[in-house]
């Protein structure tokens, strides 16, 4: 049963194509920045004009993300809080765990699953 306050696993994948098309930055991929990619999968680039290229320039240099994360995001699966009393049409609204938040949830999973 889905209440207020409940600790629940969302998909990853919406939240990684909005974070691709606000930050220009592709979440999924496990590899860092600077890895080489294969020459035979090079996808071209979207054409961008100037402006929009100007942007990401500048989203870039302020946006960081925690590796928990981080992680969460390349196992495709993010730990969301229901904020809302969901009701009987089972529409509910909430947020991303983050910080603090997100480790206390984090150890207390894993503890469930130890015992």
């Amino acid at each position: 049963t889905l209440t207020k306050n409940s600790i629940v696993q969302v998909d990853a994948q919406p939240f990684k194509q909005w974070y691709l098309k606000k930050y220009g930055v592709d979440l999924g991929k496990k590899g860092k920045k600077g890895s080489k990619e294969d020459p035979e999968k090079k996808e071209e680039p979207e054409k961008k004009s100037g402006h929009v290229i100007a942007k990401l320039k500048g989203r870039a240099a302020k946006q960081k993300l925690d590796p928990v994360i981080e992680d969460q995001f390349q196992s495709g699966r993010l730990l969301a809080c229901i904020a809302s009393r969901p009701g009987q049409s089972g529409h509910c609204d909430g947020y991303v765990l983050e910080g603090e938040e997100l480790t206390f949830y984090k150890k207390k999973l894993e503890k469930k699953k130890k015992a």
